[in-house]
């Protein structure tokens, strides 16, 4: 049993570490919006883009990412790694646009 702290010590040190996770954010979509339309977080942040309107949307970025169909209710969500400014649309309604600025 003397050993059992050392394990026990050990089996943490294994764990990531506090903050590396990053942070998450949300985009609502509503009223034919995307809310915020511009959203500035870390690389490696989470967004989770939640579709609160009366039909279905996409949040789609030309070469960075595409969350398909969102169906009304449901959310779907994407971790930038790559910093930069990220302009994105809904290709169902292209009148909807929004930014994402990754630092």
């Amino acid at each position: 049993m003397r050993n059992a702290g050392a394990v026990v010590a050990a089996l943490l040190a294994v764990t990531a570490p506090l903050g590396a996770a990053g942070a998450e954010h949300t985009v609502v979509i509503d009223a034919m919006t995307f809310k915020p339309a511009v959203l500035t977080l870390r690389k490696g942040d989470r967004v989770v883009f939640r579709n609160q309107d009366l039909v279905p949307h996409t949040a789609t970025a030309q070469g960075r990412f595409d969350s398909g169909v969102i169906p009304v209710g449901a959310s779907w969500s994407v971790d930038p790694k790559t910093a930069g400014r990220v302009d994105y649309v809904c290709l169902l309604h292209p009148s909807m646009k929004a930014v994402l600025v990754v630092r």
